[in-house]
């Protein structure tokens, strides 16, 4: 481990990228972020989760000659960067309130003396005026902001403490600073360069496209069925989100039940339960996480393989986010969002009950782009990046619609068959009622109502329950019917819908869409290496970690281990060539993996 500040400080960015981590090349904006930071310039960096934002700091950090403090807004996020680090050989920690009295002393020891080279802190303290004060003793050459979309009231995880930060200008206005986030549409980046008090800042915005991901969308009908379908076609590490506490916790007993190897996390939880989830997910101990929103930020684990949005989302840079956690090390991974008007009816009026008017106001319009996003027939890809103002008017072949587009009917008789019957029953009964009746079902509630009577009883029996949902969700998004969230969300005729009752106006749709379709493999799928030295190789970096009690991708990430399985180093030198080895890691854990790869030949 470095333990002067001198010992790197010699070496020009390309030999810290290569000798430190391991790689041999910059990916895009990173080095023109780490150029400007290194002339002392203000930085926004904007890129997508897994596009490499940590290096834009870590690399000057080690080029310079002082500390760099980088602002963290969890404890689990500030550990995970600083095992990495020092998995890499370089000096780093963090202040939490996790640390004892000893150890926070230690650590402001270490900082005066020159031991750390990055340091990790939570706004809340950063701000602190003592905390202030004892900086003005040490060299700091860089402040770093990450996620810094918390910064503004406009961006979708606002965090009042982060707010807070636009007075260290006052305090450092020499100090070059860099906020850095995944996810900020143009309102927010603007709020974020006058919160900050960022001087004549060089922006980098990077593409928000992760070609990795597969977007994939299927109409929600009987969700833990699909759920269940879905995860038995998937290995790895996966994360499903939801939208409340009670959702979670029975997801997780029903996944259980059904042997599934899983943990639940929500703010419910006490924060020793949270902490021990999150941690044996990131050490690979359980397979799966079913969270509400609560786990955000804090994960940090390059191969989650898929996520799965129970829920809708309340906004598309939430939703961004979260299908971000996936394929952080660049292999192929899966986004699946399951997708009613139900569910919408629902965020809606939760964010209605909200007492502070424009924060309503802007959930609302956030809200309404992820519903479009959801509702769209176009390449989900293409929606996702015009939402960033990231035009591109080609479809990616890599999402539900490119790959199975949606086949189209003469809808006419069907939507009449619905249309008249919501008419019939007064426009008095919600969704499950209205496709109760039309399939004749001889429920105690429509037999009280006298429901049975009436000419549209039975007209659908010959279709399923999900088809005429999905019928029902088609006609929503095309305006003839609209839920009323003030009258127990009941199904509403609009006026649009009287032409095609008289047959004036056909009706075109969509056949529904409940499952995924697994049969086009990924792009990125088609690298050929050898899987059954992978599997030994990610065994083998499991012992290892769990002997240093580090996550495992501190030691080697999936990506690298990739790498190895496709080059089959037999020399430390050709272990160099690895992707993601650098000399302090290949010191360490080289031969072990050197070895295996040779038992593995034969």
């Amino acid at each position: 481990m470095l333990t002067n500040a001198q010992e790197i400080s010699t070496q020009t960015p390309d030999q810290v990228l290569q000798n430190v981590f391991g790689y041999s090349e910059f990916r895009a904006g990173q080095r023109e972020v780490i150029d400007a930071t290194l002339e002392g310039k203000d930085t926004l960096v904007l890129m997508p989760t897994g596009g490499g934002k940590s290096l834009c700091y870590q690399v000057p950090a080690l080029v310079m000659s002082g500390v760099t403090l980088v602002v963290s807004p969890l404890i689990s996020l500030m550990q995970d960067q600083v095992d990495a680090l020092l998995a890499n050989g370089v000096s780093a920690a963090c202040l939490t309130s996790s640390l004892t009295s000893q150890e926070i002393v230690e650590t402001y020891n270490g900082m005066y003396n020159g031991q750390y080279k990055v340091i990790y802190v939570a706004p809340e303290r950063l701000i602190h005026p003592d905390f202030i004060e004892r900086l003005q003793n040490i060299q700091l050459d860089l402040i770093a902001v990450d996620e810094v979309h918390c910064v503004s009231s406009w961006g979708h995880d606002f965090r009042p403490e982060y707010r807070q930060l636009g007075q260290l200008k006052r305090f450092f206005p020499n100090v070059p600073m860099m906020g850095l986030t995944a996810t900020a549409d143009l309102a927010t980046r603007n709020d974020i360069l006058h919160q900050l008090n960022l001087n004549n800042p060089t922006i980098y915005k990077g593409s928000f496209d992760r070609p990795n991901i597969r977007y994939n969308l299927i109409q929600k009908f009987k969700a833990f069925d699909q759920l269940c379908d879905y995860l038995k076609t998937r290995e790895g590490s996966g994360i499903v989100y939801c939208g409340s506490r009670a959702k979670v916790d029975e997801l997780v007993s029903k996944l259980k039940e059904k042997g599934y190897n899983c943990g639940a996390y929500h703010a419910g939880h006490d924060a020793e339960t949270r902490n021990r989830v999150q941690r044996n997910f990131i050490q690979d101990n359980i397979d799966i996480v079913v969270a509400t929103v609560a786990f955000g930020m804090g994960i940090n684990k390059p191969n989650v393989r898929y996520v799965i949005h129970h829920d809708l989302p309340r906004s598309v840079e939430a939703y961004y986010q979260e299908t971000g956690r996936a394929g952080r090390d660049g292999l192929p991974a899966e986004a699946l969002l399951l997708f009613n008007e139900k569910d919408a009816s629902r965020v809606q009026r939760w964010i209605a009950m909200s007492d502070n008017v424009e924060r309503q106001e802007i959930e609302l319009q956030k809200f309404a782009a992820m519903q479009a996003f959801a509702e769209s027939q176009t390449c989900r890809r293409q929606v996702l990046l015009n939402y960033f103002a990231e035009y591109n008017d080609q479809p990616c072949g890599n999402c539900d619609i490119c790959i199975d587009p949606p086949r189209k009917f003469n809808g006419s008789v069907a939507a009449q068959k619905l249309l008249s019957c919501i008419y019939r029953i007064k426009q008095s009964e919600g969704i499950q009622y209205v496709v109760d009746v039309l399939r004749g079902k001889q429920l105690k509630r429509i037999i009280e109502n006298e429901h049975q009577r009436i000419t549209t009883f039975g007209i659908g029996k010959n279709e399923a329950d999900a088809y005429w949902h999905n019928v029902i969700n088609q006609l929503i998004h095309q305006g003839l019917i609209r839920i009323d969230i003030t009258q127990n969300s009941v199904l509403k005729l609009t006026e649009a819908a009287r032409a095609v009752l008289k047959g004036e106006q056909e009706i075109t749709l969509a056949v529904p869409r409940l499952s995924v379709n697994t049969k086009k493999e990924n792009p990125l799928d088609s690298r050929q290496y050898d899987k059954a030295l992978f599997a030994k190789l990610k065994h083998l970096r499991k012992k290892i970690a769990d002997e240093a009690e580090v996550p495992p991708f501190v030691v080697f990430s999936d990506a690298t281990l990739v790498d190895m399985a496709d080059k089959l180093p037999q020399t430390s030198r050709e272990m160099l060539e690895v992707s993601g080895v650098g000399a302090t890691k290949l010191e360490r854990y080289g031969q072990e993996f050197l070895d295996a790869i040779s038992k593995h030949l034969g």
